[in-house]
């Protein structure tokens, strides 16, 4: 919550901004740690597309009555391909085409919330979540699930992207990303405890159909199953549009601050769309496909999320002591601030040693990639005196 009011602000100081935290960073500290911050950001939405996508295909697959181990990864590449091509199509429609689904998926979480309301009264399935727990519970479990659950909130920044869209302007964009952050962790807490009621807490696994599996271990009627499968569907299809979306703006917006090659400052200014940027996007998330575990898969893009939040809330501390301010305000300054950043590192040494790892060669390499550029471009070195 707190890292979506520090956006929020920072939406309302820079509303014509593209590149989400990425823009933040390089206003504040320049090229250096807005390259990285940036790059960071955009492999993390890329890879995010990947996560999201292959939820689709597990989905589409239990529908069909197939494998999602068979064919899982083909219904992800497809719809990574129809929605990069929506996206193509421009903003106006991708998000017309957005706003239906979330109404849609929305409505068929309330039913599936419903349905394990309903069979827990009519059963003892209320006791499944006071059920035994796994062997690894205890505060490192709750601390791991949290590190991993923050993927499932990474959509917000989307808004930021096209914040200058926003009717109401950049204030509303603001409070537009609170409230997206507020209902769905209403929504996520409902839908995990709906899911314990259906199953018992230690029969569950990192499974990419969640609600399929919960339902059929219940034993749901197969009209209720097809309608939450449907939903899924929805679900899945509609984040991954967003992602697509706010990824190509970020590497349009790092193209358009020179750090990065002008092919990729194509951009249709009827459609509001970087062409080559959401195919970019689609390729890197087809390949990361291939990479493995969905588990690390998420991991590693939050790695590049939690470094951009960081860097974010510190971009804030830095307009408030210039005297920035945006038409909305995070409340309980300085102390609400930096709170997020101590949680923010704790929850990034938290993350999986293949994501640190993963995470750390890229910032190494990005500031090899860098410094290579700007040898090649022939820039002296920036020199600044931190001390009297």
């Amino acid at each position: 919550m707190v890292v979506a009011l520090e956006i929020g602000e920072l939406c309302s100081i820079y509303p014509e901004a593209d590149g989400a935290c990425y823009s933040y960073v390089f206003e504040a500290f320049g090229s250096e740690l807005g390259f990285i911050t940036g790059l960071l950001l955009y492999f993390s939405f890329a890879s995010a597309i990947s996560v999201v996508a292959l939820g689709f295909g597990a989905y589409l697959s239990t529908l069909l009555g197939l494998s999602p181990d068979a064919y899982g990864t083909t219904f992800a590449i497809v719809i990574i391909a129809v929605l990069s091509a929506l996206n193509l199509q421009g903003i106006k429609k991708a998000a017309r085409a957005d706003f239906a689904l979330v109404v849609i998926k929305i409505g068929v979480l309330i039913a599936f919330v419903a349905f394990a309301v309903f069979f827990a009264i009519c059963t003892t399935a209320s006791a499944n979540i006071l059920s035994a727990a796994p062997p690894s519970s205890g505060y490192g479990s709750i601390f791991g699930a949290s590190v991993v659950i923050f993927f499932a909130y990474s959509g917000f920044q989307t808004i930021s992207t096209f914040a200058s869209d926003v009717k109401g302007g950049a204030r509303s964009a603001a409070i537009a990303i609170f409230a997206a952050v507020a209902v769905s962790m209403v929504l996520y807490v409902v839908v995990d405890v709906a899911l314990m009621l259906l199953v018992p807490v230690n029969a569950f696994a990192i499974n990419a159909n969640p609600l399929s599996f919960a339902l059929q271990t219940a034993q749901a009627p197969s009209y209720l199953l097809e309608i939450v499968v449907v939903g899924a569907l929805i679900a899945t299809a509609s984040a991954t549009l967003a992602l697509i979306l706010s990824s190509s703006r970020i590497l349009y917006q790092i193209s358009v601050d020179h750090l990065l090659p002008k092919v990729l400052r194509k951009y249709n200014a009827n459609r509001d769309v970087a062409g080559n940027g959401v195919l970019i996007s689609a390729l890197i998330a087809v390949v990361m496909l291939f990479s493995g575990n969905i588990y690390v898969m998420a991991a590693i893009s939050n790695f590049g999320l939690f470094f951009s939040y960081l860097m974010a809330g510190f971009a804030l501390i830095h307009f408030r002591r210039h005297g920035r301010k945006g038409t909305f305000r995070v409340p309980l300054y300085p102390y609400l601030p930096a709170g997020a950043i101590l949680v923010l590192l704790s929850f990034m040494v938290g993350l999986p040693n293949v994501a640190l790892l993963i995470g750390t060669i890229m910032i190494i390499g990005l500031l090899m990639v860098y410094y290579f550029l700007k040898e090649v471009e022939r820039k002296g070195p920036a020199k600044v005196r931190l001390f009297k």
